[in-house]
């Protein structure tokens, strides 16, 4: 068993080619599994990705703020404590609203491909 505690988890910087709007910070909480990635995304005020896919599931589960998932067909407002289940292929983006910080864990297949469509 490992213990990952999330106040010890250095931040990195976020910031890509696929996020707009703001600062982004990221925090690896499972460097060492071999099945899935999951990190903490923290958003400021206004910053989301842009709209993408990737090539297996994700789970977002907000931990702080206001935000926003988005897809072709729908808008929803998520805050603490929502978890989204975002299907392979589906294009969306996610990240704070305008007025709050939004923060989340994310989970994909270590294999998972994402690829920005806009």
């Amino acid at each position: 068993m490992k213990v990952s505690r999330i106040p010890e988890v250095p931040e990195s910087d976020g910031n890509s080619p696929l996020m707009i709007g703001g600062n982004v910070t990221r925090q690896a909480i499972t460097p060492d599994v071999e099945s899935f990635n999951c990190a903490i995304v923290n958003f400021s005020k206004g910053a989301r990705n842009k709209f993408h896919a990737h090539s297996g599931d994700q789970v977002l589960i907000i931990t702080s703020g206001i935000g926003l998932v988005v897809t072709d067909d729908e808008q929803v407002e998520v805050r603490l404590g929502d978890v989204i289940h975002i299907p392979a292929g589906e294009k969306h983006w996610h990240g704070a609203r305008a007025e709050s910080a939004m923060s989340h864990i994310t989970v994909t297949a270590k294999d998972s491909q994402t690829e920005t469509l806009e």
